[in-house]
């Protein structure tokens, strides 16, 4: 198809592309002063003015020069009207790069070798299901409307750096989710002023998305829900104002949030649940301001400050591997404590076990006696009282050593107690002589008899110090073995 009424900046294009040659309308002087108005090209005149009628004939019907390759390279122009490739098949490299489009263009299951439309100025983009047998080159471009590019195929790299995305009312910023890329999406610096989608995108490569600033204040920020990566997902020095979900994403790298700012207050600031992650990296950002949700994520390592934590955090069956940095577990245990459910045995369990796995036996063990005192809450009054005698004497048997401690201290009570004030024997003739202090362990210890016990009969308040001494003994003989027997059972 031939346009017989080109501008002359049109034919400039229209000579070109047959060669493959590059129109800079930025870099030649173009004699009025409109054309310099207005950085975004809202206010470009006729001399940096192209239909895009004229794009789209040049794309689908312009006859090719033997021995060239042909190729639409334009900088710097103003595109007026839509331009439309819905479906179509472009075998041309095109690069519109710098332009300022007047009206969305379409691309809805086109397919293109290449398409560059970097530091551009666009009212929105449709690229739903798009074809890129190349690479898409988003970088440095300014939407002022949603960009759909929802089940696009791109072979190679996506870039997207420091493009900015802007939401329209309700609509997302970037839709690309059930997107296919086959290289990386490779999108630092980016901006959005509304919802980011990429729910259900499989990506073979990273997904750079360091120093983001995704603002989505009271909403999702951040839709990556089933995503799937074959390497990291990056979001260091990020600036992430909502949600981010991530729920059943599996991604093959590390999920690294280092320095990282996650805020979403009064609701969940980021949900990674049902996720399977190599690694995530949670460290050297401030608090998280909103819930941090991890209920049945697989994680192989957790790199988790205790600073970052934010006052509720969801763990019902986080499995990982291993909790990095070493900390002592006092640092560790508020984690397990601002879950907002009810006592989760499992939690403990699982920092038990990675403290287990480092040979830190004494965390593991201070890991446990907290988790048999936030259960002593769910028991009833008497299993309260019962949990309450344990811990006070040998820590539920976590502490075995206060056991013996104890011992020696009712022992010398009692030694001396009745050596003030024997006891009288049942039968004179036939009891051995008394001991205080063998009477006394008789007394502490409910298997070993020494005989003293049923030989003599105490009265007063002897008698009432003998009944605390058998009670003690029994506690404290029930919680070291079942101390024991934990011990036995880890074996």
């Amino acid at each position: 198809m031939m346009i017989n009424d080109l501008t002359a900046a049109e034919r400039r294009v229209w000579e070109a592309f047959p060669l493959g040659a590059e129109v800079d309308f930025g870099s030649v002087d173009l004699g009025t002063t409109e054309d310099e108005d207005g950085a975004d090209g809202s206010g470009w005149g006729p001399g940096r003015t192209v239909r895009s009628r004229v794009l789209r004939a040049l794309l689908l019907t312009a006859p090719q020069q033997e021995g060239e390759v042909a190729a639409l390279k334009i900088e710097g122009a103003r595109i007026t009207g839509r331009l439309e490739l819905k479906y179509a098949t472009v075998d041309s490299v095109v690069r519109l790069s710098g332009c300022h489009f007047d009206e969305v263009p379409d691309f809805s299951g086109a397919q293109f070798t290449y398409l560059n439309l970097s530091k551009s100025v666009l009212p929105g983009l449709r690229s739903a299901r798009i074809r890129v047998d190349g690479g898409l080159r988003l970088t440095g471009c300014r939407f002022r409307g949603p960009v759909s590019l929802t089940g696009a195929q791109i072979s190679g790299t996506l870039f997207m750096e420091r493009a900015e995305f802007t939401a329209s009312g309700d609509e997302p910023a970037l839709r690309l989710n059930q997107a296919e890329i086959g290289e990386e999406l490779c999108a630092p610096g980016l901006r959005a002023d509304g919802e980011v989608r990429i729910g259900g995108a499989h990506v073979a490569g990273a997904v750079d998305l360091k120093r983001a600033r995704l603002h989505r204040p009271g909403g999702t920020a951040l839709s990556a829900e089933t995503l799937v990566t074959e390497s990291d997902v990056v979001l260091r020095h990020a600036d992430v104002r909502g949600r981010i979900e991530l729920r059943g994403a599996r991604v093959g790298g590390w999920l690294e949030l280092s320095y990282a700012r996650l805020s979403n207050p009064g609701g969940t600031a980021l949900r990674v649940s049902s996720c399977v992650i190599s690694e995530l990296w949670l460290r050297k950002g401030p608090p998280v301001e909103g819930d941090l949700n991890m209920r049945r994520a697989q994680i192989e390592g957790l790199f988790l400050e205790p600073e970052m934590l934010p006052d509720t955090v969801l763990l019902n069956g986080l499995t990982y591997t291993s909790l990095i940095p070493h900390e002592p577990a006092q640092r560790r245990l508020p984690m397990l404590e601002r879950d907002e459910e009810a006592y989760l045995p499992y939690s403990y369990e699982q920092l038990t076990a990675a403290y287990r796995r480092i040979g830190d036996e004494d965390a593991a063990r201070r890991v446990q006696l907290a988790k048999q005192r936030r259960r002593r809450a769910t028991l009833r009054w008497y299993g309260r009282l019962w949990g309450y005698a344990q811990d006070a004497t040998v820590g539920y048997g976590f502490r075995p050593l206060w056991a013996a401690v104890w011992l020696l201290s009712l022992l010398a009570v009692g030694s001396v107690a009745y050596s003030v004030r024997p006891p009288s024997p049942l039968k004179a003739d036939e009891a051995p002589t008394f001991n205080a202090v063998f009477y006394t362990l008789d007394l502490l210890l409910p298997i070993i008899d020494f005989g003293q016990e049923r030989a003599y009969a105490p009265v007063g308040w002897a008698q009432w110090l003998s009944y605390v001494l058998v009670i003690t003994g029994w506690i404290l003989a029930t919680t070291v073995v079942t101390g024991v027997t934990r011990t036995v059972s880890r074996q």
